[in-house]
């Protein structure tokens, strides 16, 4: 029995303290950290939902996952190790569970790798092979495997991190003697990733400094011993902390001798659907410090066109609007209302602020009758993400045309309308609060009409996936020579709601791995992403076709029998106009998963409201979308479908989504969607995909 091994049984009996930083986070609910999802809201079920297993998608057997943690090539084995609850479906008792492949498809499930400690918890961390002997751990000519790992102690508000090494392949493990090797005293300070630095020849680590949105660089000759190098950061997007960062280097697609090193940070809030994400950045190391490269995109200033004020509610009262219910009250609200988190981007002093009383008072603000006389309707808006319920609603001929919500902030940002359609039309503003739950409010200001749209000042970001459910995304080390890929890994779920999602008797998936390059842009060296070769053996019944319209298509997809819920479609659309169109997943009665490409605004969603899904959280259901350049007249999507996902990557991968869905058994059909005469399928190719899990198994050797 490793000492590891004998700690574990003290382990299962700890009681996490209450001082925890990752309680704490539990307890008030998703406000980020520790790369662990929070555990609020719905109750597990007692019903196991294996139908929504995936089928080549990594899940624990059982219990709760998190980060993927330890991703190393070593002899002959892709090795995933990963944030593991052993003992329930509810984060906590942090542990790393293991798993091993040799293809990145069929994974066989290990014994847990690192328990939980008496005194502390195993959070995020890397694994390197130590093929130049500098930790000392190899003996008798035995190439070790070493983790480097966040302590996450339960006693008191510190995290550390600390080391252990294999002998035997990742089978055993043992706890080095010396830890901590870097422990500068803060409770927030983890997710470490160390990489070998050839050209410096030492190790570096790049980890986690999460409150001041920065991460650390270090270095070491021996895995053991660590020195400061130098800081970057805050930049991107500041609004979460940041998280389980990642560092490499690639090479820029047609540009021979050129590289770029990638920076990739998570961060807990702010990401361009809700809630938590995966940024990057494109710069240059030198083994001491990361700049960034002069093509990151620029902070851009508030634009606000000139125009006709609709409302800007600075008077003493709604100056016309109708009121009903309670949740606004008799006159605009002068900013922050009591109890409530400070209130910012509104102009002026007024606003519509429907937290008076909280999050429980409901109701309306109906605004008089106005002609649309330019091309764009903008506005402020903050508040929650709750479609249909926290929203702003545009009402021509009686019927919705135009709707919106915040993003579970309260920060007013602008958005804007194209309403050229309607001109010279009548048109209804409607602000909407029909939601008694958790950002159960809506924050309006500034509405006017312009013939340009309003833009709020902006930090950019580049994002790895614009989806909802990439989270704590990190890349495989030591991969051959002669491979010479960047593979990454995601968890696949969003901090809103990961401890609600319905699954039993696991909870947690990863992404597929997905290839990463750099390709050269108009705009600069960009990530680029399509799924691993190696998925490419699971296909089974194919389809292709070419040159039809969507009427045409459907005919064929009918013919062919080929249907979900494991499916891969690669297809090429070419459009005439702005008509938008797509694909239709998990299709049946009342039920779709909708990939939308709208040229006219440039947008690429991913529609989940009708997928079927149980209503497990109030934001799912919103739907994803992305910017896309539409100038080409053609989009290419490279689409994948598991039992409760969905992930698109578009426009040569520089665009890519992922969506958990969680549809009826029955849903399994699909199709293409569009305007015969506006779009045609210029090529599509689609094939069913079997289930990876068969043949897969456990073993301990």
């Amino acid at each position: 029995m490793t000492d590891l091994a004998r700690e574990e049984r003290a382990a299962r009996g700890a009681i996490i303290s209450p001082m925890s930083f990752l309680g704490l986070l539990l307890a008030l609910g998703p406000v980020g950290g520790g790369c662990a999802g929070q555990a609020q809201g719905t109750p597990t079920g007692t019903a196991a939902t294996e139908y929504w297993r995936p089928g080549y998608h990594f899940t624990p057997e059982r219990n709760w996952m998190n980060d993927p943690n330890g991703l190393v090539w070593f002899e002959d084995e892709f090795h995933l190790f990963y944030q593991h609850n052993p003992f329930g479906d509810r984060w906590g008792h942090m542990s790393w569970g293991h798993a091993v492949s040799p293809d990145l498809v069929h994974w066989t499930h290990l014994p847990v790798a690192l328990p939980e400690q008496p005194r502390y918890m195993i959070f995020s961390g890397s694994a390197v092979v130590d093929r130049h002997h500098t930790s000392g751990f190899g003996r008798d000519g035995v190439t070790p495997l070493v983790a480097i790992f966040t302590a996450h102690f339960t006693d008191r508000p510190l995290q550390a991190q600390y080391i252990a090494w294999s002998p035997d392949r990742g089978r055993t493990w043992h706890l080095y003697e010396g830890n901590p090797v870097l422990d500068i005293g803060e409770a927030d300070f983890r997710d470490p990733k160390v990489f070998w630095h050839a050209p410096s020849g030492r190790w570096i680590m790049v980890v986690a400094w999460p409150q001041h949105r920065q991460v650390r660089f270090y270095a070491s000759p021996n895995l053991r011993d660590w020195t400061h190098l130098s800081d970057f950061g805050p930049a991107g997007c500041v609004e979460g902390v940041w998280e389980c960062p990642d560092l490499f280097e690639l090479p820029v697609e047609g540009r021979p001798g050129q590289s770029r090193w990638v920076l990739v940070v998570s961060v807990s809030g702010g990401a361009p659907n809700g809630g938590s994400g995966c940024q990057y950045f494109v710069g240059h190391f030198d083994g001491v410090r990361f700049v960034l490269d002069e093509s990151h995109p620029k902070p851009e200033a508030e634009f606000v066109p000139a125009g006709r004020l609709l409302a800007d509610f600075e008077g003493e009262d709604y100056a016309g609007w109708t009121v009903s219910g309670t949740a606004f009250g008799t006159r605009p609200a002068r900013g922050t209302w009591e109890r409530q988190q400070p209130v910012t981007g509104h102009r002026g002093s007024g606003l519509v602020n429907s937290y008076l009383g909280g999050d429980q008072p409901q109701g309306s603000l109906r605004s008089p009758p106005f002609v649309i006389t330019h091309d764009y309707l903008n506005f402020l808006i903050g508040g929650g993400a709750h479609p249909g319920r926290t929203c702003v609603n545009l009402w021509v001929d009686g019927a919705v045309v135009r709707t919106a919500t915040g993003k579970n902030r309260e920060q007013l940002e602008w958005r804007s309308w194209d309403v050229r359609a309607w001109r010279g039309r009548t048109g209804v503003l409607e602000i909407v609060d029909r939601h008694s739950g958790g950002w159960g409010h809506v924050n309006v200001d500034h509405v006017m009409l312009a013939d340009a749209p309003a833009r709020s000042a902006t930090q950019p970001v580049l994002w790895v996936d614009s989806g909802r459910d990439c989270y704590a995304a990190v890349t495989w080390s030591d991969l051959p020579p002669e491979d010479g890929r960047r593979i990454l890994l995601g968890w696949m779920v969003n901090l809103e709601y990961a401890g609600d999602v319905p699954t039993a008797p696991w909870r947690g998936t990863m992404t597929v791995p997905r290839q990463l390059t750099l390709v050269q842009t108009p705009d600069g060296p960009r990530l680029a992403q399509r799924p691993v070769r190696e998925l490419a053996q699971l296909r089974q019944t194919r389809l292709s076709f070419a040159d039809v319209d969507p009427t045409r298509a459907n005919v064929r997809i009918a013919r062919s029998g080929l249907r979900g819920p494991r499916m891969e479609i690669v297809a090429e659309f070419e459009f005439r106009d702005d008509a938008p169109f797509g694909l239709e997943l998990f299709v049946a009665p009342g039920v779709a998963t909708r990939i939308e490409c709208d040229p006219r605004e440039g947008r690429l969603r991913l529609d989940r409201s009708r997928s079927g899904s149980p209503r497990f959280h109030p934001g799912f259901e919103r739907p994803l979308e992305a910017p896309w350049d539409a100038g080409s007249g053609r989009l290419d999507l490279h689409v994948l479908c598991d039992a409760s996902s969905v992930e698109v990557f578009a426009a040569g991968g520089t665009v890519s989504m992922t969506g958990l869905v969680f549809p009826p058994a029955g849903a399994r059909e699909w199709r293409v969607w569009g305007q015969d005469g506006s779009v045609k399928v210029r090529r599509l190719e689609a094939w069913e995909l079997r289930d990876a899990r068969r043949g897969s198994g456990s073993a301990a050797d």
